[in-house]
């Protein structure tokens, strides 16, 4: 609901070695869903962490970068369209998810996942709704993710230029459908979303 405030956020945890998750992708009918997990160092704060959707690209490209210089960890993983196909786009988040946790350096203790189910990690944590607004660590990875599936999308915009990516970054939009219609599904497509499954069967 617009301008609902958000409840404070309680977390069963006092460390420093809290790690927020979140993804972004599952929308797009191409390239992979793609998740980060950032631990950030309370001595180090960064100012301005919010929902990556409601920053501008500049801003989030500029955060992206303080993140990555000031965080105790953070890493990028992803599942791809392929994984999407054979696992539904749900369980390829959460094996993205997975992938990012694992992958920090120092380990996380506590997890602070964006969503309302956690990822099926053995690090013990909460899913937070609508977490990239109350927490900076949950924030901080939707920054991550973003900018990394949308500089993917700028490099296969590069590489196939008459589908818009760099635009619209792979979402159904009507200019992505048109050109999916006139040009058909290219590999990175995922297969078992309707419109390029309609697409497909045509061929």
């Amino acid at each position: 609901m617009k301008g609902k405030t958000l409840p404070p956020l309680s977390v069963d945890y006092a460390g420093d070695r809290l790690a927020g998750v979140d993804e972004v992708g599952r929308g797009p009918l191409i390239g992979p869903v793609v998740a980060a997990a950032v631990i950030l160092d309370p001595a180090r704060p960064i100012e301005g962490l919010n929902d990556s959707k409601a920053l501008t690209a500049r801003r989030r490209e500029a955060l992206d970068r303080e993140i990555r210089e000031r965080a105790l960890a953070f890493a990028v993983a992803e599942a791809s369209a392929a994984e999407v196909d054979a696992l539904n786009v749900f369980h390829a988040t959460h094996l993205a998810m997975r992938r990012a946790i694992d992958a920090l350096v120092p380990e996380a203790e506590y997890l602070l996942v964006d969503g309302n189910r956690l990822p099926g990690h053995h690090v013990p944590g909460q899913a937070v709704v609508k977490g990239d607004a109350r927490h900076p660590a949950i924030a901080a990875a939707s920054i991550l993710a973003k900018v990394e599936r949308d500089a993917g999308m700028v490099a296969l915009d590069a590489r196939h230029p008459e589908y818009g990516f760099a635009r619209h970054k792979g979402y159904p939009t009507r200019e992505h459908l048109a050109a999916l219609e006139r040009l058909g599904p290219l590999p990175e497509h995922r297969r078992s979303f309707g419109p390029v499954k309609r697409q497909l069967a045509l061929l």
